[in-house]
């Protein structure tokens, strides 16, 4: 049984849902919304195959102006406005009221922790904050809007005029940036909609209606498709640390539409702006970026710039090409007005200062103390990219670790092993204290680095400690001359060709030999005792 209210739309027959955060039953409503037509227009393809140097010559000609509108999903335990929580994946339309439908008389109520999270992001933006602002409502129609309107902010945003700092990895070019903030301003978000297999017709869930958003405006500072993506990384990891957002852009947590135009070097008017939509990794919008530049300016190059004309396209992965979405004929009047069913938002400088005085330290106040520990750029961006590895970092020198030591095996063998079993830093067994423990064993020739090795694997699988794993399989090095010295007269006695040929010239046979005395003493002796050893044995006057 459907009823007809608009040409396209249906909604069904409500059922009932006992839910487990209301006393009362509520009513889970399904709606379709059926496409009057299926749209087939031809897209334009991409750039034409230009020659690659032709284009490189065309492009050091112009420039991009890139600028992002960033939506952040706060990790609040309830909506913005009303009691009801939100979980990634739950049954379409279990997770509603009569607030998130937009039902009559439904009237919303400030969760005061987004106002948190909107402070802690705006400060950690170097942003100025606005003492008193307000909502305000956003109105446009869409099937995913049951409201009619969307709560958001207008004139007055929770902060405006901040700046972001990063830093651009080496292999991408390197370097310092600064990318300034217009503003952030604190919204709700619109419900899903779910597209069927055939596209005759589309699903609403409402799950998600009412979910707080944070949405971080960028000045148009960016120029590459490079740093528009480190911008968007580091805005993700700024949001992991702060504990504001899990920042998963898979989940839609994150969420970057990316404006770009281009014009001639050294012009000061902009060129008309096209908005990317549809950009679900940091990788695709570099690339969906460097083809929107070069389209566009290909166009200019071949006199066509007047086909470049205000849209939204999204980008296709498998065509690695953007497509157009909508036409924009010009800019959208949401009819603004003060959102009457909600007080404005005050805070006091008390409230502000307590907030600052808890932030954690930030990644880039983290990368600007690892780097004046000495390390090298790719280490620094290693270690400062998650704050968890970062944290274990800190607690393993702070217990006296060497520093570069503990990045390499921080690197090295301890992210091989998490990458292969798709684990986080989280999950292994191995603690800051043992790591601590296996450096200083083979620092002080304990054990050696092969038989260290051996130890961290297992310690990370399993668990266990440094000291007790050595006593229990007797893996203390072997640092007695005499003991090693007899395994070296065993293997140059056991090789007497390779003997030979090592005194006739081939030195490099060396490694073979200290390979020999390493598989006889299981991995124990003290590689470097044992070169010595054997150097003076081989280069001995027979």
């Amino acid at each position: 049984m459907s009823l007809t209210l608009f040409k396209g739309i249906q909604f069904y027959a409500p059922k009932q849902y006992s839910f487990p955060y209301f006393a009362r039953k509520h009513v889970a409503l399904y709606c379709t919304v059926k496409n009057l037509q299926n749209q087939t227009e031809k897209q334009l393809q991409g750039p034409p195959k230009n020659n690659p140097k032709r284009l490189d010559n065309i492009l050091k000609d112009y420039e991009a102006i890139i600028g992002i509108e960033t939506h952040v999903q706060l990790s609040t335990h309830t909506k913005a406005f009303c009691s009801c929580p939100y979980t990634y994946g739950a049954i379409p339309n279990t997770n509603i009221c009569p607030v998130c439908v937009g039902l009559p008389g439904a009237l919303p109520v400030l969760n005061s922790k987004v106002i948190e999270s909107a402070v802690k992001v705006s400060l950690a933006l170097n942003c100025k904050l606005s003492m008193t602002s307000k909502f305000d409502r956003k109105q446009y129609f869409y099937p995913d809007l049951p409201k009619g309107y969307q709560i958001s902010q207008f004139d007055i945003p929770i902060a405006t005029g901040g700046y972001l700092d990063l830093d651009i990895p080496v292999e991408l070019g390197g370097g310092h940036r600064r990318f300034g903030i217009t503003r952030v301003h604190m919204e709700e978000d619109a419900g899903k909609l779910l597209h069927t297999g055939n596209k005759s017709y589309s699903q609403v869930d409402l799950n998600r209606a009412g979910v707080p958003l944070l949405e971080i405006v960028s000045e148009p500072d960016m120029r590459t498709g490079i740093e528009a993506a480190e911008y968007a990384s580091e805005l993700q990891r700024l949001v992991r640390y702060l504990g504001v957002s899990n920042g998963n852009m898979q989940e839609g947590s994150l969420r970057c539409d990316v404006n770009i135009s281009v014009r001639p070097i050294g012009q000061l008017e902009f060129g008309t702006k096209v908005e990317i939509k549809n950009l679900n990794s940091f990788s695709s919008m570099s690339r969906a970026i460097d083809f929107e530049i070069s389209r566009q300016v290909i166009l200019h190059d071949q006199g066509q710039g007047d086909q470049i004309v205000q849209e939204t396209r999204q980008w296709e992965e498998g065509g690695q090409k953007t497509i157009t979405m909508r036409k924009k004929e010009g800019l959208s009047d949401y009819r603004y007005f003060p959102e009457p069913d909600l007080p404005g938002v005050s805070i006091t400088d008390n409230y502000v200062d307590s907030i600052y005085k808890s932030l954690p330290e930030l990644p880039e106040m983290k990368r600007r103390r690892y780097e004046k520990m000495g390390l090298s750029m790719q280490d620094v961006l290693f270690l400062a990219n998650d704050s968890n590895v970062a944290e274990f970092f800190d607690a393993t020198i702070a217990g006296g670790a060497d520093v570069k030591l503990t990045t390499n095996w921080m690197m090295g063998d301890i992210a091989a092993y998490m990458k292969n079993e798709k684990i986080s830093i989280n999950d292994i067994k191995l603690t800051p204290h043992e790591l601590g423990e296996l450096i200083s064993a083979i620092k002080e020739g304990t054990i050696s680095g092969k038989i260290g090795k051996e130890i961290l694997f297992e310690i990370m699988a399993k668990g266990g400690t440094v000291k007790g794993m050595i006593q229990e399989k007797g893996l203390v090095q072997i640092v007695d001359p005499q003991e090693i010295e007899k395994m070296v007269d065993k293997v140059i006695a056991d090789n007497p060709k390779q003997v030979e040929q090592y005194r006739g010239g081939k030195t490099k046979l060396q490694g073979y030999f200290a390979g020999q005395v390493m598989k006889e003493s299981k991995g124990k002796a003290n590689p470097k005792l044992l070169n010595k050893i054997l150097f003076e044995k081989l280069n001995a006057e027979t």
